[in-house]
């Protein structure tokens, strides 16, 4: 196998859905090629062809389909050129505006009393340079969608404001001496702005929806200041290595992802991974590039640079999920097939059957021109990928990466969330969660087990020393300390011999549990880890228990607690025993529990319960991957591994659970943006063509409902902007 190449094009030229779609025939036509995506909203088409190939190929089939590929520029050169766009179009569009509302301006003050006409050439002089300047646009459009052999928008627009305008010059030309003409001016030249309106206006709600993107690329600083040597360079993010030693001063940002190996501060993370409090960095922690450095020089170590580093990873990811169809677009690229076809037959019908019935010639063009005026197949073609672009966009700030389209629309109907235990609801480093003292003083307790600990990598004396430091408990030193192999610890404190162990050191001992045998077996059946506390010697007596166990992660409940909000079940799924698992789901209120399920049975679990229902599974480890990528949707908890990430279908940035209900929530609130725009599309043009066909609405009402359905599809879908993930508060002391 050659392996396949991916390329993303931008493609100009594109004006509605049926443009997308036939640059999408034309490139699938392309030997070689596996799949294409052509997103209107972004005006970009992703291809995937097999083995190599060169992007000139493509290029040339675009070209042949009547439009424009160019091959993928810097984000800074692509801003610019939508600029400069934005900048041609704005003031054609008032030039447009100008030389037409001469010719309306008499409609506007016929209701106040006031008759007057501008004179036939006067009408001429100022409709003409709007119908073939300012309109020059549409009639290129549409003669390449003929030469091509299809139609669009811009054919539509072209062959109704053309009629209108030749229409006009007959009645001119025609007219008896002395007699005012029935020109209709003013209908193709208001038509024609409006429409420049609409356009001008979907072009920067467009630009809106990509806003997330913009400002993931503004987060990277183009240069960097490299320490070799004990010097200090100032040199481009492009020329640093692996490895290589950068400083990051207060207020900056982080250049690269990286390690620190010096200095202490605080980085907000906010904009990567959606962490609202600014996060404590030391050495050996790590840093990702983009975010801000806080109050304190670093000194970090390169780890990753370019396309591997996370905010790279970040917006690919944000780049697919909007370059992607959702299936429902399926929909609308059979209807956008036959759309314009159909409209020029249903015009035609209008002229055919006006005349038919009695009426003049001039009714009878002026409805079919207002048939092909109305129809607008930009609203089919937009409803769907803006509302994905400003959904995707919004979810990745609050640190919600959605990896594809299809994710999207099936997490809208998630009707079960499987939960991991160990790194997903609890926080997967033990803590002590009881302890008990013979004589009653539990911080003696602490304090000599804390002694032993001392020094120690083992998890379970870094709790045993976390909530020594947590009490301000001075810890000593221990004497002739020692491990004892799969029993425990053991030193000498203050000339008495002791030793912190499981139930096999007790045993060896010659010791009972005495007292605290209750206790022992009431934490044992909460699946804790228990460690005794012996006094060593002559006589070995028993001083104390620890039980040891997960801690659940701030935000879990309150996850839970959403999901039941959403009327979503919860299901834990974890390797741990049954105490455990139990005692995490009763704290909370999960609805069903799976525990000792080894990892190769974790997908069929999953499996099982996608019978039931849509099922989203959330994990963070190597071990979650089958089960990620057996559920409906998959989702991978931030700090998990690359192959968790890889397998699921949502990616959320740092490992809030609170993050999984506002991931389901967000993807409903996109998925019903895409629905509601595909309605109002579909209403807007099956009540306007018949209202058109039938003479009630004249050309001008036409053009400006037209030029207001594309806007209000895009103008719709930005309100997901808004949307901000609920009860996300930093709840930490």
């Amino acid at each position: 196998m050659n392996g396949s190449t991916t390329f993303d094009l931008p493609i100009s030229g594109m004006t509605c859905a049926s443009c997308a779609g036939r640059v999408e025939r034309a490139l699938g036509k392309v030997p070689g090629v596996q799949s294409v995506s052509v997103n209107l909203a972004n005006e970009r088409a992703h291809v995937e062809v097999l083995g190599q190939m060169d992007a000139s190929v493509l290029i040339a089939a675009v070209d042949k389909a009547g439009y424009t590929a160019t091959l993928p520029q810097s984000e800074t050169a692509t801003e610019t050129n939508q600029a400069q766009r934005l900048h041609r179009e704005r003031w054609s569009l008032l030039l447009a505006i100008l030389l037409a509302l001469p010719l309306v301006l008499p409609m506007l003050v016929e209701p106040f009393g006031l008759h007057w006409m501008l004179p036939a050439w006067a009408q001429f002089a100022l409709a003409t340079p709007v119908q073939f300047i300012f309109g020059a646009r549409f009639y290129i459009a549409a003669w390449k969608a003929v030469r091509a052999g299809a139609g669009n928008m811009d054919l539509l627009v072209a062959i109704g404001t053309s009629a209108g305008y030749g229409l006009s010059i007959y009645e001119w030309l025609t007219a008896h001496p002395g007699m005012a003409p029935h020109l209709y001016f003013e209908a193709s030249a208001v038509v024609i702005a409006l429409v420049l309106l609409g356009k001008y206006l979907e072009s920067r709600a467009k630009r809106q929806t990509a806003s997330a993107i913009r400002a993931l690329e503004a987060l990277r600083p183009e240069r960097a200041i490299r320490v070799f040597e004990g010097h200090e360079e100032d040199v481009a993010i492009t020329a640093l290595k692996l490895n290589d030693l950068v400083l990051v001063k207060p207020g900056e940002r982080f250049p690269v992802d990286g390690e620190v190996v010096d200095g202490q501060s605080h980085a907000d993370e906010a904009l990567i991974s959606g962490e609202s409090l600014p996060v404590p960095k030391q050495p050996g922690d790590n840093v990702t590039g983009g975010a801000i450095n806080g109050e304190g020089r670093l000194l970090v170590r390169t780890l990753a640079l370019g396309a591997e580093s996370v905010l790279a990873r970040i917006i690919r990811l944000v780049e697919d999920a909007q370059a992607a169809k959702a299936p429902i677009q399926k929909l609308v690229d059979k209807v956008s097939q036959v759309f314009v076809p159909a409209v020029l037959v249903l015009a035609l019908i209008t002229l055919v059957g006006w005349w038919l019935y009695g009426a003049s010639l001039e009714t009878a063009i002026i409805n079919a021109v207002a048939v092909l005026v109305i129809a607008c197949p930009c609203a089919l073609g937009l409803a769907t990928p803006t509302a994905i672009m400003a959904g995707t966009g919004v979810a990745a700030r609050h640190g919600i990466l959605i990896k594809d389209a299809e994710a999207l629309e099936r997490a809208h109907a998630v009707s079960a969330v499987v939960f991991d235990k160990t790194g997903t609801l609890t926080s997967g480093t033990p803590k002590i969660a009881h302890l008990a003292a013979v004589d009653g003083n539990e911080a003696w307790l602490l304090q000599q087990a804390g002694a032993l600990q001392r020094g120690s990598e083992h998890p379970l004396a870094k709790a045993v020393l976390e909530a020594c430091r947590e009490q301000g408990l001075n810890v000593a030193d221990v004497t002739a300390s020692q491990s004892l192999t799969g029993r425990g610890i053991a030193g000498i404190l203050d000339g008495q011999p002791l030793a912190l162990g499981n139930r096999r050191l007790l045993e060896e001992s010659g010791l009972r549990m005495g007292d605290l045998a209750d206790v022992a077996k009431a934490w044992e059946g909460e699946g804790r880890t228990l460690s005794w506390l012996i006094e060593q010697g002559t006589q070995p007596r028993v001083l104390g228990l620890f039980a040891f166990g997960d801690t659940l992660k701030p935000g879990a409940l309150q996850a839970v607690q959403q999901l039941k909000a959403q009327h979503i079940s919860s299901h834990l799924l974890t390797g741990d025993n049954r105490g455990s698992a139990r005692v995490v789901a009763e704290a909370l209120g999960i609805d069903d529990v799976h525990a000792e399920v080894l990892p190769a049975d974790k997908a069929a679990a999953v499996a099982e319960l996608k019978k039931t229902g849509v099922v989203a599974m959330v994990g963070d480890g190597i071990n979650d991957a089958p089960a990620l990528a057996a559920a409906d949707i998959g989702i991978a908890m931030g700090g998990g591994t690359d192959v968790a990430m890889h397998a699921a279908g949502i990616t959320l940035m740092r490992g809030d659970p609170r993050l999984v209900p506002a991931a389901l929530e967000i993807s409903r609130k996109t998925y019903a943006k895409i629905r509601q725009n595909l309605f109002w599309a579909f209403v807007y043009n099956l009540i306007g063509i018949p209202l058109a066909a039938f003479g009630l609405l004249n050309p001008v009402l036409a053009g400006a409902a037209m030029a207001l359905s594309s806007v209000s599809v895009v103008s719709n879908a930005l309100l997901l902007k808004t949307w901000k993930p609920k009860d996300l508060e930093d709840q930490r002391p």
